[in-house]
């Protein structure tokens, strides 16, 4: 494991701080009138979900964790218990469905996630940023509205309401973007 200095720390990093695991959301450097520069570092804990502001200085040392990232398909989920399988050894794990937070609708059957692991425990679950929806229910397509910013609300099947721009019709297949919630492209 390596040390950094508090100025080092990027959005994304993963680091060992007061006991436990935790990933930089955001980092913002400041520099006040008086006083050293500071790093302010908004931090979720990788295993509870807490969120923590902390200032880093730059002469503080931080521990860096690497995470071993493994692709693993999606099987089945019971009893609120989602079971992957990875696809080299064909070991199969069992985790929490709430790891996954909101986006747990957009997990799909025989779908590739990325499990981060440190040691033999599973923190995270990343899904394909891009998957394919069917839309369950829309309002009508109307013929003539091309205005650039209109979105209408629309319904897909695995029950998320997002918007969609006003083209798209009930049955249609589109892709949406795991991360905001948002219609990408028609599939």
């Amino acid at each position: 494991m390596a040390k950094i200095n508090g100025n080092e720390i990027r959005p994304g990093n993963t680091l060992e701080h007061d006991g436990g695991l935790w990933v930089a959301v955001k980092v913002s450097h400041v520099k006040p009138g008086k006083g050293g520069a500071f790093a302010q570092v908004e931090m979720k804990n990788l295993r509870n979900g807490t969120k923590l502001n902390e200032r880093f200085r730059s002469a503080d040392k931080v521990e860096q964790i690497r995470l071993e990232q493994k692709d693993q398909q999606f099987l089945f989920e019971a009893d609120g218990m989602l079971t992957f399988m990875d696809s080299e050894t064909f070991e199969q794990i069992a985790l929490p469905a709430d790891l996954l937070g909101d986006r747990r609708p957009f997990l799909q059957d025989g779908m590739t996630v990325t499990i981060e692991y440190y040691d033999v425990e599973a923190l995270n679950v990343s899904l394909p940023e891009k998957v394919t929806c069917t839309i369950e229910e829309t309002e009508p397509v109307v013929k003539g509205q091309t205005a650039a910013n209109s979105f209408k609300p629309a319904v897909l099947d695995n029950g998320v309401r997002i918007t969609v721009p006003p083209f798209v019709g009930q049955g249609e297949k589109i892709i949406v973007n795991t991360e905001t919630f948002e219609y990408v492209e028609r599939a």
